[in-house]
């Protein structure tokens, strides 16, 4: 394994759509975002590949997620723009198999494609950056907070009103940068990228996962292929992690019960508890977040990807008793 942020391997930028794979490449092509964190991802899962036997390369791809800066996510398509140059280059035989963030995979794939495995998870938690304050109740009342997740907004705001929130857009470097530039007194990242990217020492506070929820599949890896890539899709199963597979299935079927998106400030993150999934999940309001939290929680022995679907299924149907009809329209 290469050190933490330094892809060990070289990548090729992707050609025009429609340009396919030679036939005669022996190689597996894995598409990915250009970002350094996306080529850290995709590289782990091509080291994975290779020590099963596969031959490896990386086509690395810039998305629209990665191109439109200067507008919130749930304004311009949601987090599907940082999948949909990868699926095409899928599609079209550019690429055999995406890695991607899962907790920027839509809940619905496109017909055809498939989540052939989510990898072990890493640190799911959300995390504290200042180079000032120590930790979120140490910032001064009106301080300047930067994320541009409204799942983060509006967990933020129920534990302190009086921060000033302000949208945090760009990869991983890019918001480091903008903090220490002097925009923001903080901002709250990932604590899993930081840590891939040999960046924890950059973290001054770890948010509990009962305290801010993560999002769905925060701190997991999966891979899409296309659903008609058989053989592909056996080899793939040997990297899948059960336990995170389910707890993901279980999170992911909140967000798809309430019709989640980018514009729905929703949270869900299962664990394992003696044997037995546990899932809390969290709505706020998306135009008004100062409104109260909606919480659900629920835990039952889950053998399948349909008893964990129907765990989450029950955590929004607990949701929505709690009002999230009201909440919903808002977003």
């Amino acid at each position: 394994m290469s050190p933490p942020g330094r892809p060990k391997g070289e990548y090729r930028r992707a050609q025009p759509e429609g340009t396919p794979v030679s036939p005669t490449s022996q190689s597996t092509i894995i598409a990915t975002r250009e970002s350094r964190l996306a080529l850290w991802q995709a590289e782990h899962v091509r080291g994975l590949l290779q020590g099963l036997g596969l031959q490896v390369e990386l086509l690395g791809m810039t998305t629209r997620g990665d191109q439109i800066l200067d507008r919130a996510l749930s304004k311009v398509g949601g987090k599907g723009l940082f999948v949909k140059e990868l699926e095409t280059a899928l599609e079209d035989g550019r690429a055999h198999l995406a890695v991607h963030s899962l907790k920027d995979v839509p809940m619905d794939l496109p017909a055809g494609f498939v989540l052939a495995a989510v990898l072990a998870r890493e640190d799911p938690r959300d995390a504290f950056v200042s180079n000032r304050y120590a930790a979120l109740a140490d910032l001064p009342q009106g301080a300047v907070v930067g994320t541009s997740s409204l799942r983060r907004v509006v967990q933020l705001l129920a534990e302190r009103p009086d921060l000033r929130i302000e949208p945090l857009r760009g990869n991983l470097d890019t918001r480091l940068r903008k903090l220490d530039d002097g925009g923001f007194d903080a901002i709250v990242l990932a604590a899993a990228g930081l840590k891939r990217l040999g960046l924890a020492s950059r973290i001054r506070e770890r948010f509990a996962v009962d305290r801010m929820i993560p999002a769905a599949g925060q701190g997991a890896l999966g891979i899409e292929v296309r659903e008609d890539q058989a053989a592909l899709r056996r080899t793939l199963a040997a990297l899948l992690h059960r336990p995170t597979w389910l707890a993901a299935h279980a999170e992911r079927a909140v967000s798809r019960a309430l019709g989640g998106s980018c514009s729905m400030p929703l949270a869900a993150h299962a664990v394992w508890v003696d044997g037995q999934l546990r899932i809390t999940a969290a709505l706020g309001h998306g135009s008004e977040p100062a409104q109260p939290l909606l919480r659900a929680r629920r835990q039952a022995a889950v053998a399948d990807e349909a008893q964990a679907t129907a765990l989450g299924e029950q955590a929004a149907a607990d949701l929505q008793a709690a009002g999230a009809g009201r909440y919903l329209p808002a977003a």
